[in-house]
């Protein structure tokens, strides 16, 4: 039975021609030990019955709410959520993934216990071609921690260069997002990215926990699994241009309050070189001309210079930038 408590935990889900994973995935939800929870999903303007099919569960479970809106993205679709949660905590699932039955009732007993503004844990791919799995991040690279402040961990996550900014990881303090007006950036791939960090930059008390509970799945219709070419990959490139500029802003707007650490600094330069990978393997060359103008336009190329850290990436900058150079229409 699920409490008629005011929930401790908002499950906020961005939804858009869900697909068959939907209902795997509302199973999963369904399925949790926490029962002080509720579950907001934000039809982003689907066009198949993906609509239908959430209210068809809203109609069944009082603890569940459905939203619909106009396509705006994800992004968007987040904030609206955020803005009807009532959790103490909030989390953002995607819809065409699973979760381990304990997951929120794990991390809401660890951050009600240390009285954390983040709990997070580890999680697991699924490759659907070979069903098979591989830890997101390997316990070689990090084991559970003790309570960190989140710049802390932060910085100890990036180290491993397998963390991710991805939302879904962990659950947040709902208040801690309100009093600093952390949204997401409407219209932007990867937003993740500068909100997980500005986020952590606020964060007092972190702790993460190497348990698995997450399954994400890789397949071909995820949109960070899509091979772009052309002025599709021109457009997709400028959201990493973006993300590299936001996180250097983030970094210059807290530097009085948290440590920078070199991590911060190279997570800038790691992105932008995201995007010299991608002109290397574009084969339209008017594309690849349009994202070499694109870089220097945005001052990338500076961006990167001045936040580099460490001999490894410098080498790989450095390379890079020649190549750019060389191929660049002067």
């Amino acid at each position: 039975m699920y409490s008629t408590q005011p929930p401790l935990l908002s499950i906020i889900t961005p939804m858009f021609n869900a697909g068959s994973m939907f209902d795997d995935f509302m199973q999963a939800l369904l399925a949790q030990t926490l029962t002080q929870m509720e579950i907001i999903i934000v039809d982003d303007g689907s066009t198949d019955e993906s609509g239908e099919r959430a209210d068809n569960y809203a109609q069944q479970y009082p603890h569940i709410r459905v939203i619909h809106q106009a396509n705006g993205g994800v992004s968007r679709a987040r904030n609206a959520g955020l803005a009807m949660a009532r959790g103490k905590y909030v989390t953002f699932p995607d819809a065409d993934d699973t979760m381990n039955p304990a997951m929120y009732q794990t991390l809401v007993e660890m951050a009600e216990r240390d009285d954390l503004d983040a709990a997070q844990c580890n999680a697991e791919w699924f490759f659907k071609a070979s069903q098979t799995t591989k830890p997101l991040i390997p316990l070689d690279r990090l084991t559970s921690t003790a309570v960190l402040s989140g710049p802390e961990w932060l910085n100890k996550a990036l180290k491993t260069h397998r963390y991710m900014h991805v939302v879904w990881l962990g659950i947040y303090r709902r208040e801690l997002i309100e009093q600093n007006n952390l949204t997401f950036e409407p219209g932007l791939h990867h937003q993740d990215i500068p909100w997980t960090t500005e986020f952590m930059f606020n964060a007092k008390r972190v702790r993460y926990t190497d348990q698995m509970l997450y399954r994400y799945y890789l397949h071909d219709a995820s949109i960070s699994n899509r091979k772009r070419t052309g002025q599709r990959n021109v457009e997709y490139q400028r959201h990493y241009l973006k993300i590299a500029q936001m996180l250097e802003e983030i970094n210059a707007r807290y530097r009085d309050k948290v440590k920078i650490y070199p991590a911060f600094h190279y997570q800038i330069t790691r992105e932008a070189l995201s995007v010299c990978h991608s002109i290397r393997r574009e084969p339209e060359e008017s594309a690849r001309q349009a994202m070499i103008a694109d870089l220097f336009a945005t001052q990338t190329h500076k961006r990167m210079l001045r936040n580099a850290r460490g001999a490894r990436q410098w080498y790989q900058l450095l390379l890079w930038l020649s190549r750019i150079y060389r191929w660049r229409n002067k």
